[in-house]
């Protein structure tokens, strides 16, 4: 099959790369390679007949900013993106599309509670979330896009942990444990995947997987004392003290931590606080029953992380 993957040399794409190789690939990248294609999804222009021939895109381009100053990028990355790779995929008569989203599209709650796809989105949670309301949208454009002409899936992984991350930007919850920078834990709790598993099963997605609907993947779902706690167990380092939910919802107010002389081993912003002090847990029965999703030990990815952003001094 002939495939065109956006995104190419990001932490999802590299590992799309590997797991792909007995395709024919198109690798699309704003930052190519020697053997990629130079392509800015913001610009339908860079996109103009680099789908021709093409049996499936996967659309894995994102952009990871949590930040007010970054939302107008943010939001170009991602919708607009997102519209322009669906418009040159109807150009270019491609039959199929892989939309990758994010499980934050619908498995974030107040509470500790497991979501499923057939969840409502957590709209009223998340719209003052740049990230999070950009990934939605661009998901609500892209399975309004499915029809006879064009079979759009979309595949929702939790965070994505494991070897590879280019700038440490997915892995940012385990570099500042291995920094001592996370002296308490958040009340919330999160859900992680395997990158190398969620490649795996996004290549299935080339064949497999009903049109029109979403899969959201993920592999633990922990809360962030739990998370600490192994990750203390597997370095050697000292777990983070458990933080009372007031003492949290305090701190999640204040504009910056880690600056004029407050809290200086904290260099979080209100919005990571805001973040954690939620729960994303999932259920991946749906993806477990259909794609033949297995993810592996949780554990084991957590130990791969450290060993690799240790390895490549970014931790």
């Amino acid at each position: 099959m002939r495939v065109a993957v956006t995104g190419a040399t990001g932490f999802l794409g590299t590992h799309l790369m590997n797991v792909l190789a007995e395709h024919e690939v198109v690798p699309l990248s704003r930052r190519p390679n020697a053997a990629g294609v130079s392509a800015d999804v913001t610009s339908a222009s860079s996109l103009r007949g680099v789908f021709d021939g093409c049996d499936v895109v996967i659309h894995a381009a994102g952009r990871v900013d949590h930040t007010e100053d970054g939302a107008a990028l943010t939001w170009a990355v991602h919708v607009d993106g997102t519209e322009n790779v669906i418009a040159e995929c109807r150009r270019a008569g491609v039959p199929r599309l892989v939309h990758v989203s994010s499980s934050g599209t619908v498995a974030v709650t107040t509470t500790a509670t497991v979501t499923t796809e057939n969840s409502p989105p957590p709209i009223s949670v998340i719209s003052g979330w740049p990230y999070y309301r950009s990934k939605l949208r661009a998901e609500q454009l892209a399975l309004a896009a499915n029809d006879d002409e064009l079979a759009v899936v979309c595949v929702n992984p939790s965070l994505l942990l494991g070897p590879g991350d280019p700038d440490g930007a997915a892995t940012e919850t385990v570099r500042r444990f291995l920094r001592d920078q996370v002296p308490f834990a958040p009340t919330g709790g999160l859900s992680f995947a395997d990158v190398r598993d969620v490649a795996q099963t996004t290549a299935h997605l080339l064949t497999e997987g009903t049109p029109g609907e979403r899969y959201l993947l993920g592999a633990a779902n922990w809360s962030f004392a739990d998370f600490y706690g192994r990750l203390a167990r597997l370095t050697g380092k000292r777990a983070p003290l458990p933080t009372p939910a007031v003492a949290n919802r305090v701190l999640a107010w204040l504009p910056n931590l880690g600056k004029d002389g407050f809290t200086p081993r904290l260099p979080l912003t209100r919005m990571d606080m805001e973040l954690t002090r939620h729960w994303w847990w999932l259920d991946d029965s749906k993806a477990a029953s259909g794609l033949d999703w297995s993810p592996r030990d949780p554990l084991t990815t957590l130990s791969d992380t450290v060993f690799d952003l240790r390895q490549r001094g970014l931790a």
